[in-house]
């Protein structure tokens, strides 16, 4: 039991008497992190934004629909490795035939994103299928990407060719248990790409700043539901 001292003219409240501190629950928008589960909840069904449907590589189907909500834009697909951008020892012309020196969108300093460091989605180049910028999305934007109950949080980093959908950096696959090798890895499903309309995060490469914003915007998300 609590040693209570009483001042003179105060008036003592027992502990269990005080407001409490205590963290809100998680689920509101000042609660704790918002795991795979409850993010895949917000994404069940399918409102297509998208004119059509893309392919998940050359010559596979066209079956993947861009679908949206009111705070997002969201697709299910495999994932591709982007190793495109920055040199390093794990992305270059020798570890990646397709490799390029280049990102569609840069760092704030004006350089190609690091894929070997920097988790980042790559969006569909705009098209007849869908103009990302049409719904709020931007270089920089913010995305979740789950798989087999992971969360990594993304940016938008790069574009890739207008039919064809899912593919991430090698951080963002290395991150999520993926295979990140940009010949022989990713994966051929399950994957599920949130990206949040008109959120930017700022430098674009600072993934502290994109898990803050990601954790943030995903309890509104759900607090909202």
């Amino acid at each position: 039991m609590p040693v209570l001292v009483a001042l003179p003219g105060a008036v003592v409240l027992a502990a269990s008497a005080l407001p409490a501190s205590a963290e809100p629950p998680a689920g509101t928008p000042d609660g704790g992190t918002v795991g795979a589960a409850e993010l895949l909840a917000e994404v069940k069904g399918c409102d297509r934004i998208s004119h059509g449907m893309y392919r998940t590589d050359q010559g596979t189907p066209a079956n993947i629909p861009v679908c949206g909500t009111k705070e997002t834009v969201f697709w299910k697909a495999d994932m591709d490795i982007d190793c495109d951008g920055r040199t390093t020892a794990v992305c270059n012309t020798r570890t990646d035939p397709s490799f390029q020196a280049q990102t569609a969108f840069q760092t704030s300093a004006g350089k190609p994103l690091d894929s070997s460091r920097l988790p980042y989605v790559v969006v569909p180049g705009p098209g007849p299928l869908w103009k990302y910028s049409a719904s709020g999305i931007e270089g920089g934007a913010l995305a979740a990407v789950v798989y087999q109950g992971k969360v990594t949080w993304a940016v938008v980093g790069d574009t890739g060719p207008t039919g064809i959908i899912g593919e991430a950096s090698y951080a963002t696959a290395r991150e999520l248990g993926i295979d990140p090798d940009p010949r022989t890895g990713g994966t051929a499903s399950g994957v599920t790409y949130i990206l949040f309309r008109n959120s930017k995060v700022s430098p674009v490469e600072d993934h502290a700043a994109a898990v803050a914003e990601g954790e943030s915007l995903a309890r509104k998300l759900v607090a909202g539901s």
